[in-house]
């Protein structure tokens, strides 16, 4: 076999890289975060200038991480990038927070969405969104442990009602009956700032797409127009579903909501709809989860293969083709976290307020490594961002932004606060274990 037979083959049309785009980045955030965001914006309008915002800032940082992974196309993400442009130090604490912060903690969040939507279908009791949440997780973590081509079955099949579901709820909300409360909608508490964290929430995802620069076809030409072309189709429908929401609860309706998508099928179709509806919602959590899962355990057996320290995580079963103990510990992890966050006064926001200051810490570190290899190396021959050096100061100064927003979280509940303050400590940990590590190697 010939080295050309070896490399990635550039097989991938344009409309394919827009449909995978949305595939990546659609997840179950939309079903969830809107209700947070409209308790933190003050008007429909600033709620929905909010979404346009999250998909401007999302296109400016994919076109930043399509540089970054055409410098360097080997698998390891964000790893790679910060293990070149600062040190193995720097991407030693990156592996470990994503490990124990970044995400399990996303496993956990997007299991409370699990979790609430299943109580709309058979409540079990005051702690039941909890409960469900991490039966979530242990259920995934078993397929997992079964077998890779188990899992990816599963998430072929449960992806196809992820789009089905969206429509559904933008169509139910255009047509309902306007909501009587919707012209004394009372301006929110919260701010700008914590409303941006759960739109970039939900928007997230879009850092996986640079990655199939390689095997686009004509990747200068074509790698920008996927990347805008999935990034606009993608805002343009959260747009649609948000209005669809607007139009059926209102500004004070969302508020109120704890499981926004079933209470617009419920107020315009009734009960029995808002249950189809809350199925459907599971169903892509339960996708979100799955993919989240596969994928982190899977950055803990490579981290574990670079690390002494952590060699339990670096054996991979061959029966199954699994890394088994990376998936036992992320399980373990994920359901501390659920356990944890049952007693505060959302699961879902603790864990977002657990993950969200320690996340865009390494986001805007991959945002400046652009300048760092731009400064050692010059521009690329392959992909380079337009419109330098402002598509990556913008991205810089987002992720500032919201660096400061999850950290300003601190003040809007006691319970969210703690979460805060232990995600950057659990980070934090990672600087003497680092250490440690290196004496040991």
């Amino acid at each position: 076999m010939s080295e050309k037979d070896n490399a990635p083959q550039q097989l991938i049309t344009v409309r394919d890289g827009i449909a995978l785009i949305v595939g990546m980045v659609i997840g179950a955030g939309i079903f969830k975060a809107p209700s947070i965001v409209a308790g933190n914006t003050g008007s429909g309008t600033e709620f929905l200038l909010a979404w346009v915002f999250g998909g401007v800032a999302s296109l400016c940082g994919a076109l930043v991480y399509a540089e970054l992974s055409g410098r360097f196309p080997e698998t390891g993400g964000e790893y790679r990038f910060l293990s070149r442009a600062f040190g193995p130090g720097t991407a030693f604490v990156f592996a470990w927070s994503r490990m124990t912060v970044i995400q399990t903690g996303a496993i956990a969040a997007v299991s409370f969405v699990f979790g609430d939507y299943a109580q709309q279908i058979v409540p079990l009791g005051a702690q039941g969104g909890a409960i469900y949440a991490a039966l979530g997780v242990l259920a995934l973590t078993a397929l997992n442990l079964a077998g890779t081509p188990q899992s990816k079955a599963l998430q072929s099949l449960m992806s196809f009602t992820l789009v089905a579901g969206l429509a559904a709820i933008a169509i139910a909300g255009l047509v309902a009956p306007a909501p009587a409360a919707a012209a004394a909608a009372k301006p929110a508490g919260g701010d700008f700032g914590l409303a941006m964290i759960f739109v970039f929430l939900t928007y997230g995802g879009w850092n996986e797409a640079a990655y199939i620069a390689g095997e686009v076809r004509d990747p200068g030409r074509n790698m920008i127009r996927i990347l805008i072309g999935g990034i606009l189709m993608i805002t343009v429908l959260y747009l649609l579903v948000n209005l669809g929401y607007l139009a059926a609860l209102g500004m004070d309706g969302m508020r109120a909501s704890k499981a926004v998508a079933a209470d617009v099928m419920r107020v315009t179709f009734g009960e029995g709809s808002a249950i189809v509806l809350a199925l459907i919602v599971c169903i892509a959590a339960l996708t979100t989860m799955n993919a989240a899962i596969l994928t982190g355990a899977r950055s803990s057996f490579a981290f574990g293969r670079d690390f002494g320290m952590f060699r339990v995580l670096g054996d991979w079963r061959a029966a199954g083709s699994t890394p088994a103990n990376a998936l036992l510990v992320q399980c373990a992890v994920s359901v501390a976290l659920i356990g944890a966050s049952a007693f505060t006064p959302d699961g879902f926001s603790a864990m977002v307020a657990y993950t969200s200051p320690v996340f865009w810490t390494f986001f805007l570190l991959c945002g400046v490594a652009l300048f760092v290899f731009r400064a050692r190396e010059g521009a690329p021959e392959s992909f380079k961002v337009p419109l330098y050096p402002v598509v990556p100061v913008l991205f810089c100064a987002v992720c500032a932004y919201m660096l400061y927003s999850s950290v300003n979280y601190i003040r809007f509940a006691v319970a969210f606060g703690v979460a805060v303050l232990v995600g950057i400590a659990v980070m934090a940990i990672g600087i003497p274990l680092y250490l440690a590590a290196r004496r040991g190697k």
